[in-house]
């Protein structure tokens, strides 16, 4: 498993800290069972925003590929066979545009 970044550690333990509070605050509970109930519940939420928190070198890579996916299809100098095909009977029907334009 990879290591967690500095981000996904930050949003993480901000957010178990901000909703640890906010939960105490709302639910105003004193009693030890409802604390450890907030407690796990704000870990719990922590790390399903550490896990969320999207790493840069996927992002970066998606990105990248869809930079080249978009490259390849507007690249004239490639042969015409290379090249991604468009869709041939959207401009002639009218597919994509709004019906009252026409």
């Amino acid at each position: 498993m990879p290591r967690p970044t500095a981000a996904q550690l930050a949003y993480g333990s901000a957010t178990v800290v901000v909703s640890t509070v906010a939960m105490l605050l709302l639910f105003r509970t004193t009693t030890a069972l409802g604390v450890a109930v907030v407690a796990v519940a704000a870990l719990a939420l922590g790390l399903l925003v550490a896990v969320t928190v999207p790493a840069p070198g996927r992002a970066k890579a998606a990105r990248t590929a869809d930079r080249s996916r978009a490259a390849a299809f507007e690249d004239r100098s490639l042969p015409e066979s290379a090249r991604v095909p468009a869709a041939r009977g959207a401009a002639r029907h009218g597919v994509g545009q709004h019906s009252a334009r026409r």
